[in-house]
């Protein structure tokens, strides 16, 4: 079956959902539930899944763009999550998603900042982190082997850092994903390749669906519902005890840190096991993260950055710079929700990634987890509801066989000249959709040809993350609008 996914089929399968009986309907469009419905589609049950907003609405397109080893987690004493963390690492670097995750090095430079003993400590914690490695049995080649370097690698990995009292560097290496949304939009496709109904705009309100297109509702025929819906889990499942935390980042040009080629990493002032990250990425830009705090109240569809957020991400990376950052050097923000399960006292950075299933009267929910340890969340939700052996392990995502070249290659793997071929005959295709952004003209037809985006929000924030940067978003809306209309396919 096709892994395309488009307004023509979302339709299609809408309508065969009225008359067909599934075993799994999964509710929740983000990389949990994605991953529930590759999962059970790939065991050989019947799946559908339904989004009220787009594929990575919520929490899963708002991360660091890291798949996180489990380093981190080894310090609060959670030792069984850091190990499944660097596990589910492996699994997305060597087997299933390697077009789409790629060895980052992560140096913590050692300053006036850091005392001896405290540089003593972030060198142990690598080492530790290369025993997770090898525990996990990612190879070397994947993941090269941690090291203290000089001021002379420091310097040239990270030529904004701050000189005075500069002994060096410790040395680590991470996953890093080309994108967030695209790693959920990747696991969709793979799960409606195996036959999986992927219907986004679809509203999953007391056991009805509602098309937010049309209005048109139906009761669903299940046998089992999968609440998926991360930190809004409560709406469907009442009662569910969630504590859920924000985390912000802000973008900057990586011309304002001249141009690194490791992530840095900034110990924060006063506080026990908290960093702030700056995490270069290919299309010449910076992420800057991460606060983690308590979000009290109602939860915002789409949170937002505050003020005094960026101002801690700017002065806290500025104490690791030779030159010191301002509010002009921002060119994007972002905020998330993290589904934290409650009942732990503490600050929220610290609580537990761990995840956790209810199942009663038919109804799954999954409270929790993280965005690395998504397929192992997915095989253990499935594994409540069938003995069928789980098979993602070693299941390759769309675009992970074969391989491309350039932006396209990066991004597409495999189908990158599947992409490329929808430029025939109109080469302007291959170009920049507007002059500075680095999104090509046939992002946008593969978006709608294959991704299931059906508006142009979807394409600016969820396809191309043209959204991630203002100035981006400003300039390549005109050429959504034109390949929304037909025009620009044809011009």
């Amino acid at each position: 079956m096709s892994s395309h996914l488009n307004a023509v089929r979302r339709r299609q399968e809408l309508d065969a959902l009225s008359s067909t009986r599934v075993d799994l309907l999964v509710v929740g469009g983000g990389v949990t539930g994605c991953g529930v419905a590759l999962d059970a589609a790939s065991r050989g049950l019947s799946v559908a899944l339904v989004e009220k907003d787009d594929l990575a609405f919520g929490t899963s397109r708002w991360s660091s763009k890291m798949a996180h080893g489990g380093l981190r987690y080894l310090a609060t004493g959670d030792v069984g999550i850091a190990i499944e963390s660097a596990r589910e690492r492996g699994v997305l670097m060597t087997r299933t998603a390697p077009h789409l995750v790629r060895a980052l090095p992560m140096l913590v430079p050692l300053s006036r900042d850091l005392s001896p003993r405290e540089g003593m400590l972030v060198e142990a914690g690598h080492r530790t982190a290369d025993v997770l490695r090898l525990f996990a049995r990612t190879p070397r080649a994947t993941l090269p082997r941690p090291r203290r370097v000089g001021i002379a690698e420091t310097t040239r990995l990270l030529p904004g850092v701050r000189r005075d009292g500069l002994r060096g560097g410790s040395l680590n290496w991470d996953g890093q994903l080309e994108d967030d949304a695209r790693l959920v939009v990747a696991i969709a496709r793979t799960a409606a390749a195996h036959g999986a109904r992927i219907l986004t705009r679809v509203r999953y309100q007391n056991g009805v669906l509602i098309d937010q297109l049309t209005g048109r509702t139906l009761v669903p025929q299940a046998k089992t519902v999968v609440n998926a819906t991360g930190a809004w889990a409560d709406q469907i499942t009442p009662g569910t005890s969630l504590r859920p935390s924000k985390g912000v980042h802000i973008v900057l040009d990586a011309a304002t840190l001249d141009h690194p080629t490791a992530a840095m990493t900034v110990p924060v002032p006063g506080e026990r096991n908290r960093y702030v990250f700056a995490l270069p990425h290919p299309d010449g830009i910076v992420f800057v993260g991460l606060t983690d705090d308590p979000l009290d109240g109602p939860l915002p569809e789409v949170p937002r950055a505050e003020e005094h957020e960026i101002t801690f991400l700017l002065d806290t990376l500025s104490r690791g710079l030779e030159r010191p950052l301002s509010r002009s050097d921002v060119i994007g923000s972002f905020a998330g929700v993290r589904p934290l399960v409650a009942g732990e006292q503490g600050r929220t950075a610290d609580l537990s990634r761990r995840h956790s299933l209810v199942l009663e009267d038919g109804l799954l929910t999954i409270l929790g987890g993280k965005l690395t340890t998504y397929r192992k969340m997915a095989e253990d939700a499935v594994d409540l509801l069938t003995d069928i052996p789980c098979r993602t392990a070693d299941l390759p995502l769309v675009g992970a066989r074969g391989s491309g070249v350039g932006r396209l290659g990066r991004r597409y793997g495999g189908e990158a000249q599947e992409v490329a071929a929808l430029a025939e005959g109109r080469q302007h295709l291959l170009e920049p959709v507007a002059e500075g952004v680095p999104v090509l003209g046939v992002e946008l037809l593969w978006g709608l040809v294959a991704e299931g985006a059906l508006d142009a929000e979807d394409l600016l924030e969820r396809r191309t993350r043209l959204s991630l940067v203002d100035a981006w978003a400003q300039a390549g809306r005109p050429a959504v609008t034109a390949v929304l209309e037909g025009g620009y396919a044809q011009a």
